[in-house]
């Protein structure tokens, strides 16, 4: 359909998009072993039953979206975006999480990724979207620079658990 197009852009949130051979497409749960074994390769070890319930739960919110890009079949990338209603800032899209395979790094594949976010965003009537990225990975500070955000703020994040899972 439209891998005849390298060209195509789709205008509504899980309709299928292809640009310079990259599929993106909103994400559905046969992709979660995928996604869970990219998201090992930042830091974030999950299992695929794990994530496959995550997603499940998520894809149920109105508030959320996710999308994947795929080449040639597979999955080589995902992000996963929400509506925040804030009392100091107001509604605003953020971008929970944006994952690339090390091999498509570079390639466009991120940038799809998060046009396609921000057009969900957007549809949405959200007028702002931010990103929070880890000091861990400078290569990706310079990518979100690139493509349009502005370091607002530094900060420390803190983790308490409030129950044994």
């Amino acid at each position: 359909m439209l891998r005849g197009t390298p060209k195509a852009k789709a205008d509504t949130h899980g309709k299928l998009k292809l640009m310079n051979d990259v599929l993106v497409r909103g994400a559905q749960l046969a992709d979660a072993m995928r996604m869970a074994e990219l998201s090992g390769t930042l830091g974030y070890p999950v299992s695929g039953p794990t994530m496959e319930q995550r997603l499940m739960r998520v894809l149920k919110l109105e508030t959320h979206s996710v999308f994947v890009a795929e080449r040639n079949g597979e999955v080589v990338g995902w992000t996963h975006g929400a509506e925040q209603e804030m009392l100091e800032l107001g509604c605003r899209g953020e971008i929970w999480g944006l994952v690339v395979a090390e091999n498509e790094r570079g390639r466009g594949v991120g940038r799809r990724l998060i046009e396609a976010i921000e057009k969900w965003a957007c549809d949405r009537g959200l007028a702002d979207m931010s990103v929070r990225s880890n000091i861990v990975r400078p290569e990706s500070h310079p990518f979100y620079e690139r493509i349009g955000y502005t370091r607002y703020k530094t900060q420390h994040a803190y983790r308490k658990t409030l129950r044994d899972a």
